[in-house]
């Protein structure tokens, strides 16, 4: 645990020593400040002693205000230095969070598509709030309580000390002893902070995963089910809350038994030394002065070693994801894919989503470029893997892919994406303006060429029946819109990107039979000049395709075109083919 919270300072800093002159100005004009508050009462006990032993009045009066003046300019720096800091850290504060944020947000897209299908989304929002959250309470607690601290503590121990040794001994012990109970016990508390953190996170989780799909818990008759379970779930997080809450009630109990034990020792001491003539009325003050400031130091020592734990315990889930290496990486000195032609080979491919789960087996697969393929095959034969595969969302077990002869471990992933266009069979849209996600597919786009696009994929038509029409919001993952219209979005989205290799994943599934005849001909001119893939269960869009490539069990059964295989005896397109009539289900 110890080394994830060193790790977590490491991440801060490297974003703090970006602003380093205003961090260490802010260090500076704090301890300053908390320096001249603890030397003030050092001038109120000269005040008092003053005003004490005022056998020659006039003398004692000048001396009176010569010290009252030494105390309030005192107290005007401290006032102007502490200001000062507060002023800069509004700004540094503002930027490192900003930047934090910035940095975690690159870092968590940056993932491969497997990361986000593990997690949910609400747990990832969760950490990266947390974890600039954690840096803000941190940097607080370093400025306006650890520092401040020290100062108070150091300048206190030396002035009692230089006052009467034996005090001053005394004092150090008992802080020493204070702070070390605190810090140990803080410690050992981290590990249920923890706990708790992770709690709280798949309590998160849950309820994001009901919120996304709220529709299945309502028709499927799944309240009162989530209800009991997010109650467990919450349980969870009262039980490791109260542990929490119990140990640190039954600690402070013990630290005020301490500052209880401090405050009337003390005073005992001082009254001792007050009656032995070693003490003025002043020292008394003084010393009543600093066990008031050591008790409320004390007090928040033990707060904030809490604190601190429980923001690095906050921060320890996105610390381990920025220091978690994506599993799909860019190989060190890859090259931008140049797509010239637009041909895809697979060469003895292998690939195997776990140890004991074969998907791909010695997959061979030439398309030259400008061809148009048809993968069809029953579920779970392997056909939407191999897009997944050639969009490289996942690493090849054994074998390869080439584009045009480069091979696309090598190259960037982004080149990789910016000569493919997807229409998966299932879009999920930004809570963005239509504009906005249509114009996605090539941000540069200029309206007229968005509105073209839309026209072409007949989405132009309902677009304009919306109130705010292309800037109409489309709800969060597109919800707003119907199955169908999201997909034609998608089509849209794709035919303004125009890349030269097109892949459809059940790209018309959603539409009804007059939506896909319109459908149809934008498909056509979509497809024109480019290498396309096209996965379909209704054989009716796949007529006109070049080859046809019938998949089962990672292989490659059958290929060839529509009219080849539908006389092919016993072949098993002809059998998929007479299960539908004209490419309908019966």
């Amino acid at each position: 645990m110890k080394s994830r919270a060193f790790e977590t300072i490491k991440i801060y800093w490297s974003h703090i020593r970006r602003h380093w002159v205003a961090f260490f100005s802010i260090c500076l004009f704090t301890m300053s400040s908390s320096a001249i508050s603890t030397f003030i009462p050092v001038y109120f006990k000269k005040i008092i002693d003053a005003i004490v032993n005022s056998a020659n009045r006039p003398a004692s009066f000048h001396s009176a205000l010569t010290f009252l003046a030494v105390a309030a300019g005192m107290g005007l720096s401290q006032w102007v230095l502490w200001r000062s800091s507060v002023l800069i850290d509004i700004r540094f504060a503002s930027r490192t969070v900003a930047e934090i944020n910035n940095s975690s947000f690159k870092k968590l897209h940056r993932h491969s598509f497997s990361f986000f299908i593990d997690n949910f989304s609400g747990s990832l929002v969760k950490k990266v709030n947390y974890f600039s959250r954690a840096f803000e309470t941190i940097v607080d607690n370093v400025f306006w309580s650890l520092l401040p601290m020290i100062v108070n503590i150091v300048v206190i121990v030396v002035v009692l000390f230089l006052r009467n040794a034996w005090m001053g001994i005394g004092i150090f012990i008992w802080l020493i002893l204070f702070l070390t109970l605190n810090f140990f016990f803080s410690t050992w508390k981290y590990k249920f902070d923890v706990m708790e953190t992770e709690a709280i996170s798949r309590t998160t989780g849950f309820l994001s995963d009901t919120i996304t799909n709220f529709s299945s818990l309502k028709l499927f008759n799944g309240y009162r089910r989530e209800v009991e379970s997010f109650a467990k779930h919450t349980e969870e997080v009262r039980r490791n809350a109260q542990r929490a809450w119990s140990f640190e009630e039954l600690f402070n109990g013990t630290s005020n038994f301490l500052m209880v034990f401090l405050q009337f020792g003390l005073l005992y001491i001082t009254i001792r030394l007050w009656f032995k003539g070693s003490f003025t009325v002043g020292d008394f003050v003084l010393v009543q002065s600093y066990v008031i400031i050591i008790i409320n130091q004390s007090w928040q020592f033990g707060r904030m070693i809490r604190t601190f734990y429980r923001a690095f315990s906050d921060a320890e889930e996105m610390t381990t994801l920025l220091l978690t290496t994506p599993e799909i990486l860019d190989k060190p000195g890859a090259k931008n894919l140049k797509v010239k032609e637009g041909g895809i080979e697979f060469k003895k491919v292998l690939f195997c989503y776990h140890e004991t789960r074969k998907v791909l087996d010695n997959f061979n697969l030439q398309i030259m470029g400008g061809e148009k393929i048809a993968l069809i095959g029953p579920s779970g034969a392997g056909k939407t893997t191999v897009i997944k595969l050639l969009l490289r969302n996942f690493d090849l077990t054994g074998g390869h892919i080439f584009i045009d002869g480069q091979d696309i471990a090598g190259v960037t992933q982004e080149s990789l994406w910016q000569n493919i266009s997807l229409v998966p069979q299932d879009p999920v849209l930004f809570h963005r303006s239509l504009k906005e996600n249509i114009r996605y597919g090539r941000p540069k786009a200029t309206e007229e060429e968005i509105i073209k696009a839309a026209k072409m994929a007949h989405c132009d038509e309902f677009i304009n029946d919306l109130p705010e029409r292309y800037d109409t919001f489309v709800g969060e993952r597109g919800i707003k819109l119907s199955g169908g219209e999201r997909q034609r979005v998608a089509i849209a989205r794709a035919i303004l990107r125009n890349a030269p290799i097109l892949v459809l994943d059940e790209a018309t599934s959603s539409l009804d039979s007059e939506s896909e005849g319109l459908i149809q001909d934008a498909l056509e001119k979509l497809m024109a000049d480019k290498t396309v893939i096209v996965i379909a269960h209704r054989l009716s869009t796949i007529r006109k395709m070049d080859r046809i490539i019938f998949v089962d069990d990672g292989q490659i059964k059958e290929e060839g075109s529509h009219e080849e295989l539908e006389k092919k005896e016993n072949g098993l397109y002809r059998h998929l083919w007479e299960l539908q009539a004209g490419g309908f289900m019966k």
